[in-house]
């Protein structure tokens, strides 16, 4: 049906005394003898739309009143009665669809942890019509971030046979029965569909490569899956992964990018989003505004993961961790990196090899990579960032140490055979970066389904 966005009628695009039609929800209703009052909101905008119903003049069905139902309301545009915005004097009100009193979204329980049990109605409310706005103008900052910058955007495999990290943390893709009767997993791949172990791949990073030695700047954004058995606040099994990957870049340079780039995407929320970052300001995380111009207006710091060691482990806390060196930096230790010692982003680079994956490129001292973690204030690790090892024979030691299967990634070796250059990239977890900049401290209130252990709601 024809009918006028509440964004453009709340923000000037339409005119004082101009008659619109107007479909939404019923956010609110207030109602009195003679006038009945409905905030409603179409998803175009964060700031909700008032209907003013003189009940004298207009029929307004009972049903139109409750909280979630849906209509279309004709009338005119004019001066609010309160401050300086417009509102709807509602000539007609037609009812589209009926909400029963059962409607799950009521104030007094809309927490956030209720909410994750109906996920199909929870953008109904203020704070993930905020999210997912948010989330929705960061994915176009990112991409035109890219296209700006002269990258190609790749769309990499999502059913692969190699397994990028190398952990075997991947989620089986098959269409054998559950009962096959099989003398070995050779056997039983042999009779699948692609006639091998086939899985959802964990990154797009490897065939990104392959694609960045043809075109130099490439970029992938697509989901990623890790069967991962983590219950955690920071964790996905599906997510969402921004993997550049850059020809003749050594690490400085694909550092220089990352930081270009989360700086880009900040700003541009900051400025298309103004509604809702005030929103999450005042109820997410007080601060958050400031917090975010720190970093676009700071350079982020840089420290050897030696060094971080050696801070951590003289730091007057008691972590549950214990620190030293060769074990990975857990988040606790991120987390007193960035908003004790740096108060901003910062960039620990240099990790020990036994702790990074395969393709990471070996440093000269022979235990440490030339590999960063992005590690941002209230978050941790948001991006992980390497140069890729170019040469061959380091690459196969590093495979063949990890007893990987040299079969699977024939296309990726050959790349250190025909014309080999220093390239490096990062990959970004999206959902991470939305939580960062919204201030929401729990990854599943910031993608549509979340996808957990025990959880394919």
């Amino acid at each position: 049906m024809k009918h006028t966005d509440i964004y453009d009628i709340l923000n000037g695009k339409v005119g004082l005394g101009q008659t619109v039609t107007v479909c939404g929800w019923v956010r609110t209703f207030r109602d009195s003898a003679t006038v009945a009052f409905l905030e409603v909101a179409d998803g175009t905008s964060f700031s909700r739309l008032q209907a003013v119903v003189d009940k004298n003049a207009v029929a307004l069905d009972s049903e139109c009143a409750k909280n979630g139902a849906s209509v279309c309301i004709k009338g005119e545009i004019v001066k609010a009665y309160k401050g300086n915005g417009v509102e709807l004097n509602a000539r007609e009100v037609t009812l589209l669809g009926k909400c029963p009193p059962e409607y799950p979204i009521q104030k007094k329980r809309t927490t956030l942890e209720y909410l994750r049990g109906i996920p199909h109605l929870r953008l109904r409310t203020n704070t993930f019509t905020a999210v997912f706005r948010v989330r929705s103008v960061a994915a176009q900052a990112i991409h035109r971030y890219f296209h700006e910058n002269r990258y190609y955007y790749m769309n990499t495999p999502i059913i692969t046979a190699s397994d990028c990290e190398g952990a075997g943390e991947m989620f089986r893709v098959t269409t054998q029965p559950y009962d096959a009767k099989a003398g070995s997993e050779e056997e039983y791949y042999k009779n699948d569909f692609f006639g091998r172990k086939a899985g959802l791949s964990v990154s797009g990073q490897l065939e990104g490569e392959v694609a960045a030695t043809a075109f130099s700047k490439i970029y992938t954004f697509g989901p990623s899956f890790r069967a991962e058995n983590s219950n955690t606040t920071r964790h996905l099994s599906e997510f969402w992964h921004i993997e550049p990957e850059v020809a003749f870049a050594e690490l400085p340079d694909i550092m220089e990018i990352a930081e270009d780039m989360i700086k880009y995407v900040i700003r541009a929320v900051l400025e298309e989003c103004p509604e809702e970052m005030n929103f999450f300001d005042s109820f997410m995380e007080k601060g958050l505004k400031e917090k975010l111009l720190n970093v676009v207006n700071s350079k982020f710091g840089v420290i050897d993961y030696t060094e971080a060691v050696e801070i951590l482990k003289k730091a007057d806390v008691k972590f549950q961790y214990r620190v030293e060196w060769g074990s990975d930096i857990q988040t606790e230790h991120e987390k007193y990196l960035t908003d004790v010692v740096f108060k901003r982003p910062v960039f620990v680079i240099n990790y020990p090899k036994e702790i990074k994956s395969f393709y990471m490129k070996q440093n000269p001292d022979g235990k440490t990579v030339a590999a960063t973690d992005l590690l941002v204030p209230g978050i941790g690790e948001i991006i992980g960032c390497s140069e890729r090892e170019a040469d061959l024979d380091k690459l196969l030691a590093a495979m063949r140490a990890r007893k990987m299967d040299e079969s699977a990634y024939k296309q990726y070796l050959d790349l250190r055979v025909f014309g080999s250059v220093p390239h490096s990239g990062f990959g970004l977890g999206f959902e991470r970066f939305v939580m960062y900049v919204t201030g929401m401290e729990n990854i599943r209130d910031v993608t549509l389904f979340p996808r957990s252990v025990n959880n394919i709601m």
